[in-house]
């Protein structure tokens, strides 16, 4: 997949919504109107960027994440993830996240679950992995099962009953393991999961992004495979300022060690 496909969907996104709002408003009737119709405006999406991992399986030819992916997001996401809310949690990635137009949330959302997504199954949508960990290589209370993670976030069938994910075990036991038509493996299904799990995280319970209770070990501080997590993080939405807050850091350190210089220099 290109860099087009991505310039191409955000093309597609703005057609979309476009195409909504005409559709919610629109040329005045010259019959009257027996009804009074309430109109509730499409929300504003924007096409995330690709995070390194997507950039580089471009680079070798291999399938990657596809952006309609990010559509999926933005569409199921809670309005309690595009309040400020979640500003103190996210600063690092995004700093002006709390002063983000709608649009530029989602997009920033988008990006998190395909920076997660790089982390814990390298953008594959049938990744199946069985633990040895003892900490996680339990029973499935579904399946009946050892536990496996699957899909794009490493979720489990667990899950659907933990928070209501869209799963269904007796639907895909009947199929092959790595089968796209999974429930737990559609990517739809998976990534609004993923949702419902991290505003379960970050709302109902108060608990911080980044902490050694997150669901996923990705998002746990000196866990394995946290720095591939904040390395994927690294190419968000030019609105979060990242790359301007980095360079305004690197030129404060720069004239502070300037000054000292010259400070010393003077007193010599």
């Amino acid at each position: 997949m290109s860099k087009m496909k991505y310039i191409a969907f955000g093309l597609f996104l703005e057609a979309l919504v476009m195409a909504a709002s005409h559709a919610q408003n629109p040329q005045p009737q010259t019959q009257p109107m027996t009804q009074v119709a309430v109109v509730h405006p499409w929300p504003e999406m924007k096409a995330a960027p690709p995070t390194p991992i997507a950039e580089k399986k471009v680079e070798l030819g291999q399938d990657t994440w596809d952006p309609s992916w990010d559509l999926m997001v933005e569409t199921v996401l809670p309005q309690d993830l595009l309040t400020t809310m979640p500003a103190r949690d996210v600063k690092d990635f995004c700093p002006r996240f709390n002063s983000m137009s709608e649009g530029d949330k989602r997009s920033f959302w988008a990006y998190f679950f395909q920076a997660l997504a790089g982390a814990e199954a390298g953008l594959e949508p049938t990744k199946d992995v069985r633990h040895s960990e003892p900490e996680v290589a339990v029973k499935d209370t579904v399946t009946g099962r050892p536990v496996r993670s699957q899909g794009l976030l490493q979720l489990t069938y667990m899950d659907a009953e933990r928070y209501g994910c869209d799963f269904d075990w007796d639907q895909d036991k009947q199929l092959d393991e790595h089968d796209p038509d999974k429930t737990i493996l559609q990517p739809k299904n998976n990534l609004a999961c993923g949702v419902k799990i991290l505003e379960n995280q970050l709302i109902a319970q108060h608990k911080p992004l980044l902490a050694k209770s997150s669901y996923w070990s990705t998002l746990r501080p000196g866990w394995p495979g946290y720095r591939v997590f904040v390395k994927q993080m690294t190419n968000v939405p030019a609105a979060c300022g990242l790359k301007s807050a980095r360079a305004a850091s690197r030129t404060n350190v720069e004239r502070a060690a300037t000054e000292a210089g010259n400070s010393s220099s003077g007193e010599n």
